[in-house]
């Protein structure tokens, strides 16, 4: 297992986390396989999404602070429940193809860290596994 992490400087925030998740699957040596992205936070996640255009991303923070607001009567006496549920919703994990030793993605396609409850800096484990 590989780990790294990740520094976010906003409340809400996602971070193209593709080259530091292509370095572990290196590290690891396997040329083909499975990679296990994991995210151990509860209110962070991951995802893969378009890396071409940053609006995307932008559209996609806005939607969701939209649809799940910082302040809406929550009774976690934290007061980042908007947090954990987004985090439900991304995920905090995901798998993807390993072939020629690295991660294989779309053309448009990368790795993102999803902060929920930033800024912070937070850990990203990557485990690769043989075929």
């Amino acid at each position: 297992m590989e780990e790294f992490t990740v520094k976010t400087y906003k409340q809400t925030d996602m971070v193209n986390i593709t080259a530091q998740v292509q370095a572990a699957v290196r590290a690891a040596g396997i040329q083909s396989g499975i990679c296990t992205v994991f995210v151990p936070h509860t209110t962070a996640g991951v995802t893969i999404n378009e890396n071409a255009d940053p609006d995307v991303i932008r559209d996609m923070i806005m939607e969701m602070n939209t649809i799940i607001p910082f302040s809406d009567g929550y009774a976690h006496s934290e007061g980042n429940s908007a947090a954990h549920i987004k985090s439900t919703l991304f995920g905090c994990s995901l798998s993807g193809i390993v072939e020629g030793g690295s991660l294989q993605l779309g053309t448009w396609q990368s790795v993102f860290f999803c902060e929920f409850d930033g800024p912070r800096t937070r850990k990203v484990w990557v485990q690769t596994l043989g075929a």
